[in-house]
């Protein structure tokens, strides 16, 4: 609002005239493009200095715009990290395309910034890796299987939109060796990547119920998985999504593994950017938003042009002036969201074909199904 000031000075218009009537578009962001069209443009001088005003602050902020997406713009190309491989949410596939959730969150960004989900450059990252990565902004957006926590939000300076997958820490075992709940691994060598919540997670949960662990960590997702594969602990602790994604890794001979059923911990998964520039944080949370919300009202990658077409629909459902209004704020061309969901489909699509029934995973949705089906799922309204 101090720019807003700053613009006032050296004109006729009252402060406090401007405030009213910017509060009242706050509330109702299209009741001014109502106000002109009932009033046949007759409107008195409240009226005009609040357009003035809302147009010159519209004007600084496009002048302002947002260092990131500025960026990812003029290359042309948006830079995700992800991870050095975990199945059905960041690997390379035979061809060497990268897939997964994470995979189709980045294409979904770079489908509503550039109108093209390929355009992104691929950075694979060890978990110890990731926040320096964001840091020195060699990537763009995170997007590697990363916890929402307060000390990374707080301490870190980084910002995270919303939460891609709720999940929660687990432990992997062999079928065959008796272990039935956490406490059958007291004393046990756990196995643990280096870089993450887990092991002080591991470490708490165990001193509270007054057993031993001994850690063993590892650098890599695949290198931790490794070494649970080659008995050198007797459990591999992670994400319970990740633990189902590194099982796919077992070497064909060896006997099946399980994860337990207990979890130590909440595990909101969500993409990360920095905190510097909050025009791209806006952005990043309302495509996730958009996605959610195209499962919410039935659209997805077949129906998603023929919604367009028929304009009904909620999450298309606006004029090209409003449209063009919401457009310009974000930073990008109008229909961003239309071009999101037509490149990677709905929320569920996406998890379905990367993790649930339609992939290897076979992950029930649990947590992960929208509020009117039971799960956590619930976004914002557009309006």
């Amino acid at each position: 609002m101090t720019r807003v000031r700053r613009l006032v000075d050296g004109t006729r218009c009252k402060y406090t005239d401007i405030l009213i009537w910017l509060g009242r578009v706050a509330v109702e962001p299209f009741w001014f493009q109502r106000a002109i069209s009932e009033s046949g443009m007759r409107l008195d001088r409240r009226h005009w200095c609040a357009t003035l005003m809302i147009f010159a602050s519209v004007l600084v902020t496009q002048a302002e715009a947002g260092e990131v997406l500025d960026s990812v713009k003029s290359r042309g190309q948006l830079r995700c990290g992800v991870s050095e491989g975990i199945p059905g949410f960041s690997e390379r596939d035979a061809e060497g395309r990268w897939r997964g959730l994470d995979v189709d969150f980045c294409r979904a960004v770079a489908a509503a910034v550039l109108d093209d989900p390929d355009k992104v450059e691929w950075v694979p990252l060890y978990a110890s890796a990731r926040f320096p990565a964001l840091q020195s902004r060699k990537v763009d957006l995170l997007i590697r299987n990363t916890s929402w926590t307060l000390t990374r939000e707080a301490v870190l300076k980084v910002q995270f939109p919303g939460i891609l997958y709720y999940d929660g820490q687990g432990f992997l075992v062999p079928a065959a060796a008796g272990i039935e709940t956490l406490a059958d691994l007291a004393g046990a060598t756990v196995c643990v990547e280096k870089g993450t919540t887990h092991r002080r997670n591991l470490e708490t949960y165990f001193a509270a119920h007054g057993w031993s662990v001994e850690p063993l960590v590892m650098d890599s997702a695949p290198e931790t998985a490794q070494a649970f594969f080659d008995g050198r602990c007797r459990a591999y602790t992670s994400d319970a999504a990740q633990l189902a994604a590194m099982r796919l890794l077992a070497p064909a001979q060896r006997e099946a593994d399980l994860i337990l059923p207990e979890r130590i911990s909440k595990e909101p998964l969500s993409p990360v950017v920095w905190r510097g520039d909050p025009e791209w944080t806006t952005l990043v949370r309302w495509v996730l938003n958009a996605l959610i919300l195209a499962e919410e009202y039935g659209v997805n990658r077949a129906n998603i042009d023929a919604v367009d077409a028929e304009g009904t629909n909620p999450l298309v459902r606006r004029t090209d002036d409003e449209r063009g209004l919401i457009a310009r704020a974000l930073g990008v061309e109008p229909r961003w969201g239309i071009r999101a969901v037509r490149a990677v489909g709905n929320y569920g699509e996406m998890f379905e074909r990367n993790v649930g029934r339609d992939s290897p995973l076979k992950i029930e949705r649990g947590l992960n199904r929208l509020w009117t089906e039971g799960g956590l799922h619930y976004v914002p309204p557009l309006d």
